[in-house]
Order: structure tokens, then sequence, then C-alpha cells
């Protein structure tokens, strides 16, 4: 990751530039946390989202058709993402009340990012996940190959799962 006049952020700050790249180029729309639009995209990546106590911020929380359907958590390049795994997997796991997710319970799509090297978790998909929980991926997924592994239903709010994976 070149500096390009970046020199001044902290290396996770750093981190979070890249990643809004990532995002942007695979079809997200990135907003911070004080103007949120989740109407916006089909995909919305909201920056440092307070999480339900004491689930703390999560970096990214990912809204897919209006709910929240995953989380990144961002790390300095050449950070271990496997080792940072239980915080992202908090966030999953805070979703506020008052936010619509695409699911009961703990948030299905789990990223570990630096901006070069990005981990991720399928919740939804138990065999991958019994045979390899995760996998390391040079690209983020965009909004529309993400929901094709659940099936939305805007009217009902109702998320199921689907044969399909979003690798």
């Amino acid at each position: 990751m070149s500096d390009g006049g970046l020199s001044y952020l902290t290396p996770e700050a750093k981190a979070r530039v890249e990643i809004d790249k990532l995002l942007v180029d695979a079809g997200w729309v990135v907003q911070d946390a004080r103007a949120v639009n989740l109407a916006a995209s089909l995909g919305v990546a909201v920056r440092e989202f307070v999480m339900r106590s004491p689930h703390g911020r999560a970096d990214y929380l990912l809204f897919v058709d209006g709910a929240a359907a995953g989380v990144i958590e961002a790390k300095k390049e050449g950070e271990t993402l496997r080792g940072v795994q239980w915080q992202s997997a908090k966030y999953a796991d805070g979703a506020p009340d008052e936010v619509p997710t695409a699911l009961e319970g703990a948030l299905p799509f789990v990223y570990e990012s630096t901006g070069v090297e990005t981990h991720f978790t399928n919740t939804l998909d138990p065999t991958r996940r019994a045979a390899r929980s995760s996998r390391s991926t040079s690209r983020t997924r965009s909004p529309p190959r993400s929901s094709r592994s659940v099936s939305i239903r805007p009217r009902r709010r109702c998320v199921t799962a689907c044969n399909t994976s979003p690798i």
C-alpha cells in the first residue's frame, strides 16, 4: 500500500483508507455513522458504527438492502488477522436492537482486513465452516454477490440461507 500523501495517518487509519477503496470498487457506498442513508445503495458500509453495549464500535457495519448483514474489523498491514477474529465476532453479535438485521442472532458475514489482506467467514455455511472456517481473499465482496447468498424479502425483512455462498 503506498502512502500517497497519507504519512500523517496511523497504520490502522491507512488500512481504513484502503478498505474504503476496496468497498467502493466492489460497489458499496461507504458512509460515516454520523450521516447514514441506508437507501443510498443496495450495499452500504457504515464506518465507526456503535454497537450494543458492551460490544464497542465496529470499524464497518455492512448493510444489504437496509438490513445489517456483516462487519469488518480493520487492522494495520502486517497484523495477523486470525488473531483478531474474537473482536469481529464480538461485533457480529452486537447489533443494536433498533437496527434491522438480515437474520436473527449474529450477523452472518464477518471480515477482518488490513486493506491488503482480507479474511472472511460466512457463518451461514456450516459445511464450509466446519471444514475451513474462513479463508483469505484479495477482494471484498460486492453487495449483489453478498445478497445472493441470502434471500432478502424487503417487505418482511425475512432472510433465509440459500445453497450459494458469497465466496
